[in-house]
Formats: C-alpha cells, structure tokens, sequence
C-alpha cells in the first residue's frame, strides 16, 4: 500500500531539509501553508532563530480583500521586504514539501518581485 498524502509530503519535506540549510549569509525561506492560511519565516539553522516572519494573519495583510493566491503574493511582498530591512538579500528556497503551485508558487513570486534573489 502506497503512502497517504501526509506521510508524502513529510517525506519529501525531510529530503528538502537535507539539501537546503539556512545560514545568516544565506538563510532559508520555510514555507508553511494551512487550509485557510500561508505563513513564511526565514530560518537561520545554524544559529537556530527566525531572522523575519510574515504571515496572512499579519494586520495589513488580513485586513487587504482577494483570494487565497492573491494573499500569498501579499505574504511573499512583505517577507521580501522585512528581509531587505534586516539586510538579507539571497535566501534558499523551502516549499515545505508542498508542490510548487498555487500558493506556495504565487508567494514565491510575489518575493522575487519585491527584490528577494533565491
């Protein structure tokens, strides 16, 4: 019997993690995306801390109308620009073993549109 649809994506999501680790130099943008909400945290792992998280629960965010996508490219805009504000240009890109699509792709757009290289 084949994997259920978790037990996939937790895969994929720890050999993603073998590959991409964060640095302060170059810190890794971990995305987390839920049924209702798309979160985003750029992740120092050798130091262990979060440099800057934006979310679609942040204030200006919530309050801006559109569907889901169009709330993630709003996500992906302000996580690039909390990132240059704490002089973080390059980052390595975490879908969090989701598929690149959708959300997660719209959020990584609205990103490299905001000025963010991965």
């Amino acid at each position: 019997m084949g994997l259920s649809k978790t037990q996939r994506k937790y895969r994929i999501r720890r050999r993603i993690r073998k590959v991409s680790n964060g640095t302060a130099e170059r810190p890794r943008l971990s995305v987390f995306r839920s049924n209702s909400e798309i979160y985003a945290q750029l992740i120092d792992d050798v130091k262990g801390v979060t440099l800057a998280a934006a979310s679609s629960r942040d204030k200006d965010i919530a309050t801006s109308k559109g569907n889901k996508t169009e709330i993630a490219a709003l996500v992906g805009k302000a996580i690039a620009e909390k990132s240059k504000a704490a002089g973080i240009e390059k980052v390595a890109f975490d879908r969090g073993g989701n598929l690149y699509h959708g959300r997660v792709k719209s959020l990584a757009e609205g990103a490299r549109e905001a000025g963010l290289k991965f």
